[in-house]
């Protein structure tokens, strides 16, 4: 029995006291000494904020398109007789000359008959007035006499029937001229629809055409362009005053330049863009406004236009890398922290980036991509020789 106890008690107290032995060690243990961590700075590419004098550019791009575009109608019918080599589609036209003509016989038939109730009209005429006088000197002593018998409503009637027979006289001599159907402008023919011996009647579509004289732009604009250019909403150019426009496209293997100028911004935002839509000119695309190379402005072109807008005499420029969502800038302080900064923006471009507000000649902003920046983080700068 006793021996039985021993053998149960002998591990049982070694297990205790090697426990008591751990728990003794464990809490007479000196603790390590502990450190507070630091976050580690950011490497990060800088700019510095510039500042200079510039005039700012718009730049935007738009469709060439004639001023004066429109349907060559039949104003009257008849089978076509004759048309000029030049009524082909890209063909050039000159104001007055006859393009299409249709058979006239019928109109000149028509005109002689008009003639000739003209001159039944003024026999009458004649024979009414002395009618009239010859009624006046018998009916003279008699106060009593009507107009009737004064023949003043026959004198009146023969008057109106002249002046019918003359709008009829007018009327034959213009269906005449319009058997010669031409422009009232120098153009080209876009398309033709018609050819030598079709019947036409009124209204009949014959081509289109459209005028050399000028051509438009439709230049889109947005609000930081709106700005740049510093005007209103509805603007309309003064005579002889109008900005310029420089108008660039590259034509057959060569860079082109024309020259034009700014008309008129439209009077309200155009619902489906969200943008401002301006217009510009340019006269004689296809003689002394060509190009220095001798290009046509021609239409359909699409162009890019350079606006000129206001000028900066402190206008701080930054590269566009550095410019944030919400017009936000990182900016590194003397400490080496990083600042968020919002700013004024003037005008964007792809080379540089117009600030009226929010920064200061000389200081470093952020141009490298930052995936979780965060207000007052440590950063290292390291400046790049950004330009601008």
């Amino acid at each position: 029995m006793t021996i039985t106890i021993k053998r149960v008690l002998g591990p049982l107290l070694v297990t205790i006291f090697g426990i008591a032995g751990y728990a003794l060690l464990h809490a007479t243990a000196p603790q390590p000494a502990q450190e507070e961590g630091r976050a580690r700075p950011v490497s990060v590419f800088t700019a510095a904020v510039r500042s200079d004098s510039l005039t700012l550019e718009v730049t935007t791009q738009g469709e060439v398109r004639a001023a004066t575009e429109l349907d060559l109608v039949a104003q009257v019918g008849g089978r076509i007789v004759a048309v000029a080599p030049e009524f082909t589609e890209g063909g050039r036209i000159t104001s007055g000359d006859a393009l299409v003509t249709i058979e006239d016989v019928d109109y000149r038939l028509a005109l002689s008959e008009a003639r000739a109730s003209v001159a039944a009209a003024e026999v009458r005429l004649q024979q009414a007035r002395a009618d009239a006088e010859v009624a006046r000197k018998q009916l003279r002593d008699d106060p009593s006499a009507s107009d009737l018998a004064l023949k003043k409503p026959q004198l009146a009637e023969a008057q109106a029937n002249l002046k019918a027979a003359r709008a009829r006289l007018e009327q034959a001599e213009l269906n005449l001229e319009r058997t010669r159907i031409g422009l009232p402008f120098d153009g080209r023919l876009l398309s033709t629809r018609v050819n030598i011996g079709q019947y036409v009647t009124p209204g009949n579509i014959l081509g289109r055409a459209f005028a050399t004289d000028r051509v438009e732009i439709r230049l889109p604009l947005s609000d930081d362009q709106l700005a740049a250019l510093d005007l209103p909403i509805g603007f309309t150019a003064d005579p002889g005053a109008a900005p310029e426009v420089t108008l660039r496209a590259s034509v057959a293997g060569r860079q082109h330049t024309w020259q034009g100028r700014l008309l008129r911004l439209d009077a309200a935002i155009d619902p489906g863009s969200r943008m401002l839509f301006a217009m510009a000119e340019v006269d004689d695309p296809y003689g002394s406004g060509a190009s220095d190379h001798g290009m046509p402005l021609a239409t359909g072109l699409f162009v890019e236009a350079v606006i000129p807008g206001r000028q900066l005499a402190q206008a701080l420029l930054i590269p566009p890398a550095a410019l944030r969502a919400g017009n936000k800038v990182h900016v590194v302080d003397a400490d080496g922290h990083l600042r968020t900064r919002a700013v004024e923006v003037v005008s964007r471009g792809d080379d540089r980036v117009v600030i009226a507000a929010g920064l200061e000649a000389g200081e470093q902003v952020i141009v490298s991509t930052l995936r979780n920046p965060v207000q007052g983080m440590a950063v290292v700068a390291m400046p790049t020789a950004a330009t601008l």
